[in-house]
């Protein structure tokens, strides 16, 4: 079935990670893990060492006549002789199942001196559990949407969410997903799929989320992710579609990672082994970005454990073992299998299974396991029915381990005949096994972490299943329907459970009912947990803006069944694209491990894997000796170079003449590197009358930003700023931008503020524009056609303000069915958690000391027109400071609403963290259109991709409504000055006050000072060179000596 790995890293119990204990184990593909012996002991001696160690067996009723010693030596009178009999058929029973037992154990404790010592600290009943994180945790513990959901609430559309995809091929994967995405959609998620690679599967996904989007690697970059609620990513294979997701500002959009593969995890180990601790670092950090890494069974995330950082979760749930033995049974016949396993077709076979982990150098499972089925086998496997016997398999462990001959060792004392109880590894092909069984028993006595994939596969292959009353299985099955369960540590509830299966040596019709009804009910086992799992995750992980409408309750989910039928008889085929899951090649599906471990290593390494455990890499490693000879010889060369420059530093040189000293040092300083050295677009950008900053904030929007003499990029973070353009830093020209805080809720404007603190420093032409860098990732940015258009239209325009914007506020009626445009106000609610309103009323209202009584929300038209957004306008430099300096009283104000008296700031302008997290970008980014609608700029839309351009709300029409009074630019200087005059005198309104912090002061006091001052520093400079004159004319000119 599988094939050998490596053994795997141990297992982790840092950050809610895997728990347990500290063993090794390792999983094959299709999930399942099995013990692995690096370090086989079969030296004789060594063997006969770990034997004759006393074996702590678990306590039961029948250990009180080893403490009572031999009683039937006793004298006895009258009755007593009963009794003893009976306590010795009771005495002898224990003592052939303790042997039975103990030498079960004997075969497992065969191992390394590592695995002994782990073996001491383990306790019968142990097992590894994955916990999940303190990041995952809130995806057990959320209530989701339940409170949001109470809350009154605006939507015009339906919530984003991405899907990348690794590849398109048909697999149970694939099942698993389009089932989801299926429902996820019926609950009112838009859906926009990416691809790595284009496969089988195109059809039917594209059916499923409209057109699909193929990522080249040249296109990873220029998705703006920010538009989406969250982005899930489907496999490892998806792994470098993330790298502009892993960068600001797209850290903050929500990732769910789906990990259904096992090979990373099989060679994480070998990483460490090999020195690659960097390639696991590398690792992690891409499962660290991720919000939440899902799983789709509790075994992986322990494989996994290297790379937990607490945001490990597990939704069980796959198709995966259904499909594989559905696969399997089409191309294997049950009674061929036991031919050429040594079975005859009449044998009633038991194969008996155990915990999905088996301890690396241990199997306690099936050693404790033995107390409750050795009786089982006393009964059964001594029976020689007419029709053929009864043949216990135990499937665990390897082949190569020497399991076969230890059971028989166990078969032969206790008269069983020959061959009855055997042995089978799990690295061998399982499918067969289990296909060949009659019975399965699942025999661990460890309650389970969702459902054994071995019992799925058996259920599948329509086996009978036998397996104790947990918890973990009754509540996926149903006891007597598709599974025959037994209470746990009862030997007797075994054997009556057996009993029912059985029927004059064959299987009753109770068991072929249960097989039946199980391989039915095994097709879709766990489905609706699935769906449901995921929906629920969706809602405790994604962001909801206020714009977007709810999803639906995940009450109204009723499928419960995998999408078998979109697949057709596709399982069916015996080639292409439908290989066996437990045949496929890792390579195949995870290449981008392998190109990963070549790009780190800078070694070409073999994929394969040897069977001690090895990796057989196509170069031989450098030893030590190696090591020691290039240290040597680079030792000696640094001693010669630093030789040759003493020797260079003593000997005379002709210095040259001074016109070829002064031409070298001239080349020297051109050549140097300057922090804001102009490149080429800075020289082509002299004698422009505009030059448009595109503001951004990280390293994620660089493909979004424009090249040319008519931009210049704003970087509202100084280590995001690009190394090789001539971008403006506004950080360093506005420091309250290196405040997370001021930066996160100020956003573009802030970028804005900076330019505007002494803006003859950085901008000297008579028009100022600016655009962000969404209007790119939203197909809104200028073409070359609309820019050729902007730049004639300024060159013409010689009268009045006008501001030109391309950028525009979307104002249709969305999903809600309206037919009606909504107006400006309505569309900033909408964007503002229903709240836009009433902030800016009273932050107007703040803002000019209005009284209660008066009306203090502008009035805005309702004509139908466009409006700015995305901070995408041009207008004069003149009319961009009257915005500034209205647009900074305003920013304080709202700021005064929005911080109470302690100090804290709460956001009423957002319903989502993040929306709370940038709490006034919204509300900023129409500020525009206020301003310039109330102070009577004319407004002029130009379509960005066309050049077209059409003027919005005509001045003549709005004469009424506007209220000039406030907008008037000479009252917003004289405001300007009042708070500039307080500043300067330290008379602050309140202690966090934001206005002085956000640009220049400018009031007649500090003109007064700042003259005075520049007087001074004029005479001071007379006195010194009057005092200079004075001493020549008394000494006379001095020449210093060449030299001094």
């Amino acid at each position: 079935m599988g094939r050998n790995s490596s053994s795997p890293p141990a297992i982790l119990d840092d950050n809610g990670g895997a728990g347990g204990n500290d063993l090794g184990f390792h999983s094959i593909r299709g999930r399942f893990p099995f013990k692995r012996n690096p370090n086989p002991s079969h030296h004789p001696d060594r063997a006969r060492a770990y034997m004759d160690r006393p074996f702590p067996r678990p306590r039961s009723h029948n250990t009180r006549f080893y403490r009572k010693g031999l009683l039937w030596l006793f004298p006895f009178k009258g009755k007593s002789a009963f009794y003893v009999v009976l306590i010795f058929a009771v005495f002898v029973f224990a003592v052939a199942t303790m042997v039975l037992q103990s030498s079960m154990t004997l075969v497992f404790r065969q191992g390394s001196e590592r695995g002994r010592l782990l073996r001491e600290g383990l306790k019968f009943g142990s097992a590894f559990r994955f916990v999940p994180g303190r990041v995952s945790k809130r995806f057990v513990e959320g209530d989701g949407l339940d409170r949001v959901r109470m809350e009154a609430r605006i939507g015009v559309r339906p919530p984003r969410l991405a899907l990348i995809l690794g590849n398109m091929k048909k697999d149970p994967q694939s099942l698993m997903l389009i089932t989801v995405m299926k429902n996820i959609k019926k609950l009112g998620y838009e859906l926009k799929i990416f691809s790595v690679a284009k496969g089988k599967a195109y059809e039917m996904w594209k059916q499923l989320g409209g057109h699909i989007s193929i990522l080249a690697p040249e296109h990873y970059g220029l998705i703006d992710w920010s538009i989406f609620g969250g982005v899930i990513v489907d496999s490892l294979e998806a792994k470098e579609s993330m790298s502009s997701l892993m960068q600001e500002p797209f850290c903050s959009v929500p990732l769910i990672w789906i990990i259904q593969e096992d090979t990373l995890a099989n060679r994480l180990q070998l990483y460490g082994e090999m020195g690659l601790k960097h390639l696991v670092s590398h690792w992690k950090r891409a499962f660290k970005r991720a919000n939440v890494v899902v799983f789709p069974d509790f075994t992986l995330p322990m494989l996994y454990s290297v790379l937990d950082t607490g945001n490990f979760f597990v939704i069980p749930g796959s198709p995966v073992d259904v499909w594989a033995a559905e696969r399997y049974s089409k191309t294997h016949s049950k009674n061929q299998l036991r031919k050429s396993n040594g079975f005859e077709e009449d044998d009633m076979l038991v194969v008996v299974v155990g915990s999905s982990f088996l301890y690396n150098e241990l199997s306690w499972d099936y050693a404790v396991a033995m107390h409750s089925i050795g009786p089982l086998l006393l009964k059964y496997a001594r029976r020689e029915d007419a029709g053929g016997s009864f043949k216990f398999v135990f499937l665990c462990g390897n082949s190569s381990d020497g399991y076969e001959d230890a059971f028989q060792e166990v078969a032969s004392p206790l008269g069983l005949p020959r061959g009855s109880v055997r042995h089978f590894g799990l690295n061998g092909d399982v499918n067969s096994m289990l296909l060949m069984a009659d019975i399965v028993l699942y025999g661990s006595s460890q309650d389970v972490q969702g459902f054994p994939p071995l019992l799925i596969r058996a259920m599948t292959f329509g086996i009978p299943v036998i397996a104790p009353d947990f918890p973990g299985l009754k509540k996926y099955v149903t006891d007597g329907v598709h599974i025959n369960t037994f209470p746990n540590h009862n030997p007797d509830a075994l054997m009556k459970a057996f009993s029912l299966m059985i029927s004059n040596g064959k299987l009753s019709k109770f068991a072929r009912t249960v097989a039946s009804s199980g391989r039915l009910h095994a097709m879709n086992l766990m489905a609706s947990e699935c769906i449901t799992g995921y929906a629920r995750v969706l809602e405790n992980a994604l962001n909801f803006p206020s714009d977007a409408l709810l999803p639906g309750p995940i009450s109204k989910l009723q499928q419960g069944t995998w999408e078998w039928n979109l697949f057709g008889n596709e399982i069916d085929y015996t080639t292409g694209d439908m290989q066996d899951v437990d045949e496929q090649s890792s390579l195949e599906n995870t290449s981008v491990v392998y190109a990963l471990e070549e790009e780190f290593s800078g070694l070409a390494y073999s994929t394969n894997i040897s069977d001690n455990g090895t990796w057989e890499s196509a170069q031989d490693f450098p030893t030590q000796l190696d090591w020691d000879l290039l240290t040597e010889i680079e030792n000696s060369e640094e001693y010669e170079r630093l030789e040759m420059e003493e020797l260079s530093e003593r000997m005379e040189r002709d210095p040259g003449l001074w016109d070829d000293i002064y031409r070298n040092a001239r080349k020297v300083e051109k050549l140097r590197f300057e922090a804001n050295e102009r490149d080429e677009g800075e020289l082509e950008r002299t004698g422009q009358s505009v030059c448009i900053y595109e503001i951004y904030s990280g390293s994620g929007t660089w493909p979004f930003l424009q090249h040319g003499s008519l931009y210049r990029g704003l970087s509202l973070s100084t280590r995001a700023r690009r190394s090789t353009s001539d971008d403006v830093d506004a950080v360093d020209r506005l420091p309250i931008l290196n405040e997370t805080h001021y930066r996160n809720i100020l956003c573009e404007i802030g970028g804005m503020f900076a330019i505007a603190n002494k803006v003859d420093s950085v901008h000297k032409r008579p028009w100022i524009g600016f655009q962000s860098w969404r209007a790119a990732g939203r197909k809104v940015s200028l073409s070359k056609k609309a820019e050729k258009v902007l730049e004639e239209a300024i060159q013409d325009n010689t009268e009045g303000d006008v501001i030109y914007f391309w950028g525009r506020l979307n104002m249709n009626g969305g999903v809600t069915g309206s037919k009606d445009a909504l107006t400006f106000w309505s569309a900033c609610d909408i964007l503002n958690g229903g709240h836009c309103r009433n902030v800016f009323e009273h932050a107007f209202r703040g803002m000019y000391a209005l009284p209660n009584n008066t009306e203090a929300l502008p009035p805005m038209p309702e004509d139908g027109g466009h409006w700015s957004a995305l901070h995408s306008w041009v207008m004069p430099t003149r009319s961009f400071l009257e915005f500034v300096m209205f647009s900074r009283m305003f920013v304080d104000s709202l700021d005064a609403l929005h911080t109470n008296n302690s100090g804290q700031s709460m956001c009423l302008l957002g319903s989502s963290e993040l929306e709370q997290k940038h709490c006034y970008c919204r509300v900023l980014e129409v500020l525009v259109n206020v301003w310039a609608y109330h102070s009577a700029r004319k407004l002029v839309y130009l379509d960005p991709i066309s050049g077209s351009m059409e003027e919005q709300h005509p001045l003549e029409q709005r004469q009424a409504f506007m209220w000039a009074k406030h907008f008037n630019a000479t009252l917003l200087k004289s405001m300007d000055e009042d708070l500039a005059e307080a500043a300067d005198d330290g008379d602050h309104p309140r202690e966090k006050w934001l206005w002085p912090l956000t640009g220049e002061l400018h009031w007649q006091g500090i003109y007064e000072r700042e003259r005075e001052e520049r007087y001074r520093l004029k005479m001071d400079k007379k006195r010194k060179t009057k005092e200079k004159l004075l001493e020549r004319m008394k000494y006379g000119y001095k020449q210093k000596t060449l030299g001094g």
